[in-house]
């Protein structure tokens, strides 16, 4: 294996951000929240503040550290973003006959009457800052934490997923287009312009 002599990426600090690293923790803070990641499994990467950009870097790399630098890039891309702008997930909510009901309790979505089951199906709301409105179609998710917003996402769409013989065609036909029901993600924004 060829090892990369040094990587090297910079991050800009976007404006009203207040960004601080304390051993590889990182701490960001924005008009909208506050953001905290603990980047200390990253044991051969540098990461360190310079003026206004992030420092992100490693000597003697092989792929796996070069993929974990772009991946902390990201992360701390998405942290600014998150803490100035925010993020909101849209969710629709397809029925053929039977409408779904959909309860929020506590930090568990609950969807009631899916295909006309009695029983309940449950969805965790992932992270403290997320939150989740429910109109008659629509699921809206927002947040400050791109992570967590997308993992709730992602549960919700997952509850009403179907395996097995519940996906089967309903008219009979062995290659039919199957049950569609279910909640579908369809579109992701920004919070504040």
């Amino acid at each position: 294996m060829v090892k990369e002599v040094h990587a090297y990426v910079e991050v800009p600090i976007l404006e009203g951000v207040d960004l601080t690293i304390e051993r590889k923790r990182i701490k960001v803070k924005g008009p909208l929240g506050e953001l905290e990641k603990d980047f200390s499994y990253a044991k051969t990467i540098d990461i360190r503040k310079e003026g206004n950009k992030v420092i992100i870097e490693a000597f003697f790399l092989r792929k796996r550290e070069r993929a974990l630098i772009n991946m902390i890039a990201s992360k701390i891309k998405n942290m600014m973003i998150g803490v100035s702008k925010g993020f909101r997930y849209k969710m629709y909510i397809v029925y053929a006959h039977f409408p779904m009901n959909i309860k929020i309790e506590g930090s568990t979505i609950i969807i009631e009457n899916f295909l006309g089951s009695k029983d309940k199906r449950c969805a965790k709301i992932v992270g403290k800052d997320t939150k989740v409105k429910v109109s008659k179609d629509e699921v809206i998710i927002e947040g400050i934490d791109i992570e967590a917003v997308g993992q709730t996402a992602a549960n919700i769409y997952l509850a009403t997923r179907l395996r097995g013989k519940r996906k089967l065609c309903p008219h009979g036909r062995a290659g039919g287009p199957g049950v569609l029901d279910g909640i579908y993600f369809y579109a992701k924004e920004h919070i504040r312009e």
